[in-house]
């Protein structure tokens, strides 16, 4: 009789042990696979909360600070500069003395000048009185003639006589004027030695020194700027894209490497008309002024500055990546849209028209907020007044300088679904949007989603693009 077998000594061989793993590993993977395992065409959003805060629309470009008013103080006349009053940094009022010129020369062109003017009123004096004495032998032989006292030919002596000395003295009279014309040139000269503030100022630079030989004959040289420094200007360049976004009165502000995120304010005065060329790039020069009285502000100063096109105050806030703006109307021009405008939402595959989903009929083709338009577009398909009732509304937000303009956007409620909403828009930049109405502070906007093992897909394209998102 041969002994039973259990199952126990099943167990014990080495094969039956690893079929009975195997099969546990199998297990535990099935059920982590239908318990743990997400959906692939499961749609993950990314939503973004309304919030309420400032928003700005700007035009960027950097600039340099320079002095709104300074002279560059040169000199008139030759010579070892001898003397310098100032320094960089004096401050000086108009009629200052600053610098002095070796005058040597020109003190003794002054004195011999003079000398020379001296004697020739000596030789007119003289010429005077011969004058005078030709004046009575004239009248002498006049008398002595009529009493046929004399001679013709002294007559007509005498009278040449007078004439040549009024001749004469009119000579040098024209002289001593030509001599005294000559006294004020050196005297001015003299006077032009020393170098006086031509306005209250500071001291910016001192390009001469002190010893130094100027030579006005080939060039006039500078010696110092004096700058007013109470109020600067900030000259700025900004490229020929952005130009013409700018307008004068305009309101701008601008910040330095060191101001630590202070900021000036001002508002944009001038633009030159004629562009500078560097490195093929057309850029225009915009100036705006700035007051200085605390002197923070340098000359040379690298200014980052900020021109505002449109801003608003305390406004509701989505990401720009969340909406979808609606395609211009009127048909649609050939090869797709114009550049600059909106593309149009891209529907998902999944995702299927509003009226199919509701059951409604086909609306027609009818973009909403129709009086949201442009100034001048037909408004026939628009309730009388609703542009400007929306305009209204946007200026009570503190929109300035934009026009409002209709919008899509996709909004998570509180079960988690997903709904579409037409929103208005006002100021936009490339980060957020101004929502006018059709939103409340904090709900949730989809602003991207994704699926699983696939790279997560951006909400918006930014400046108006298609949101481009699936559907749950």
């Amino acid at each position: 009789m041969q002994p039973r077998t259990t199952s126990t000594s099943f167990l014990r061989r080495p094969k039956g042990m690893a079929l009975l793993a195997l099969i546990s590993l199998v297990s535990i993977g099935l059920l982590w696979k239908f318990a743990f395992s997400k959906d692939e065409n499961e749609v993950v959003y990314t939503t973004e909360a309304v919030t309420r805060g400032d928003i700005e629309n700007l035009v960027t470009a950097t600039g340099t600070l320079q002095p709104q008013d300074y002279v560059d103080v040169g000199a008139q006349v030759s010579g070892q500069l001898k003397k310098l009053h100032v320094e960089v940094g004096s401050e000086v009022k108009e009629g200052d003395l600053l610098a002095e010129i070796d005058a040597t020369v020109y003190a003794a062109k002054v004195d011999a000048t003079r000398a020379q003017l001296q004697n020739q009123k000596a030789q007119l004096l003289d010429r005077e009185a011969q004058l005078a004495l030709a004046q009575i032998n004239f009248k002498r032989e006049k008398n002595l003639f009529a009493e046929d006292a004399t001679t013709s030919e002294s007559l007509e002596t005498a009278d040449a006589s007078l004439k040549s000395a009024q001749a004469q003295l009119k000579a040098l009279q024209a002289q001593i004027q030509q001599t005294e014309s000559t006294l004020r040139v050196e005297s001015a000269n003299l006077n032009y030695a020393k170098i006086y503030a031509p306005m209250d100022g500071t001291v910016v630079s001192i390009t001469s020194r002190q010893g130094q030989t100027l030579n006005t004959n080939q060039m006039a040289p500078t010696i110092m700027r004096v700058a007013d420094l109470s109020t600067m200007t900030v000259q700025t360049q900004v490229s020929e894209a952005d130009i013409g976004k700018l307008r004068k009165e305009m309101a701008v502000y601008f910040t330095t490497l060191g101001s630590q995120g202070r900021r000036w304010y001002s508002k944009l005065d001038r633009i030159q008309p004629t562009p500078e060329i560097l490195n093929n790039v057309v850029l225009y020069n915009a100036l705006f002024d700035v007051p200085n009285e605390n002197r923070l502000l340098m000359t040379q100063m690298s200014t980052q500055v900020f021109f505002v096109e449109s801003q608003a105050k305390d406004v509701l806030l989505v990401p720009m990546s969340a909406l979808s703006f609606a395609p211009p109307r009127g048909p649609r021009p050939q090869g797709g849209f114009a550049s600059g405008e909106n593309s149009p939402r891209q529907q998902s595959p999944n995702e299927k028209p509003a009226a199919e989903k509701t059951g409604a009929a086909p609306e027609q083709t009818k973009p909403e907020f129709a009086g949201a338009r442009p100034e001048g577009a037909p408004a026939d398909d628009a309730p009388k007044g609703e542009w400007k009732g929306r305009r209204d509304r946007a200026e009570g937000q503190g929109t300035m300088g934009n026009r409002p303009r209709p919008a899509l956007v996709k909004v998570m409620n509180a079960d988690g679904d997903i709904e579409e909403r037409k929103v208005l828009v006002g100021v936009t930049n490339r980060v957020q949007a101004q929502i006018i109405e059709g939103l409340k502070e904090g709900e949730k906007v989809v602003s991207g989603s994704s699926r699983p093992n696939q790279p997560k897909v951006v909400g918006g394209m930014g400046m108006g693009g298609g949101m481009g998102m699936g559907r749950r």
